[in-house]
């Protein structure tokens, strides 16, 4: 399903999708179709394309309760044990142990660190292992009544991937403003994507566009005199 946005920036029009569409914002794809900068006549705006997969399609839900305290309850305690328990199964089956813990709560997230002999593997490339864990845990989770996200991390691995992206970004927009070309990079998750459009959104003379199909698309780096 596709939705479009305006906001005063991308990040703001990626907001209004996140409240509007009543999901998080790695929950789906964002395609920037038009930036416009602040300038003498002209007021800056964002108009970005939002893309989401079918089963993450914004369904309509019933009026939340509210917690009888601010406490976790024994309920969702018990959801949260479970979900671990699946977690460590998954990972046996797969022929490996790890222990999981939760080890932040934020509003509709809850944060699962991994911890394993076999992190590597666990994380695997660019960290597709990582995310297919994840994937299937918000799948389970969902059936628990867990509503929050569920974000898997291992060895900081998220953390880690985000530096190294971030540098990404700026390396390849200097190389494609000295050399007035285009570069496209490696295939990445939606979450990796839209940390290098927003990283690069600012820059003078430097655009973005997501290319490809699938999950896994790739960012097209380019000097906006092309």
């Amino acid at each position: 399903m596709i939705y479009e946005f305006e906001g005063k920036t991308e990040r703001d029009a990626i907001d209004k999708a996140v409240a509007e569409l009543g999901l998080e914002s790695d929950q789906f794809d964002v395609e920037i179709i038009e930036i416009q900068k602040n300038s003498l006549f002209k007021k800056g705006y964002a108009k970005i394309r939002v893309h989401i997969d079918r089963e993450d399609a914004p369904v309509p839900q019933a009026a939340a309760t509210p917690r009888e305290s601010a406490q976790t309850s024994a309920e969702d305690k018990e959801k949260e044990q479970n979900l671990l328990n699946f977690i460590a199964e998954l990972i046996n089956t797969m022929g490996y142990t790890a222990k999981s813990e939760i080890v932040a709560r934020e509003e509709r997230k809850l944060l699962i660190k991994l911890s394993s002999d076999d992190s590597a593997i666990l994380i695997g490339k660019k960290g597709k292992n990582l995310d297919a864990l994840q994937l299937i845990t918000n799948v389970y989770a969902g059936k628990l009544g867990i509503n929050e996200r569920i974000m898997l991390d291992c060895e900081n691995y998220r953390i880690r991937r985000e530096e190294n992206l971030v540098r990404l970004a700026y390396t390849t927009a200097d190389q494609v403003v000295t050399k007035k070309t285009s570069v496209l990079l490696e295939p990445m998750n939606p979450y990796e994507r839209r940390l290098i459009h927003s990283t690069l959104a600012d820059i003078h003379d430097v655009d973005t566009k997501s290319e490809g199909e699938g999950l896994y698309k790739q960012v097209r780096v380019l000097y906006k005199g092309l």
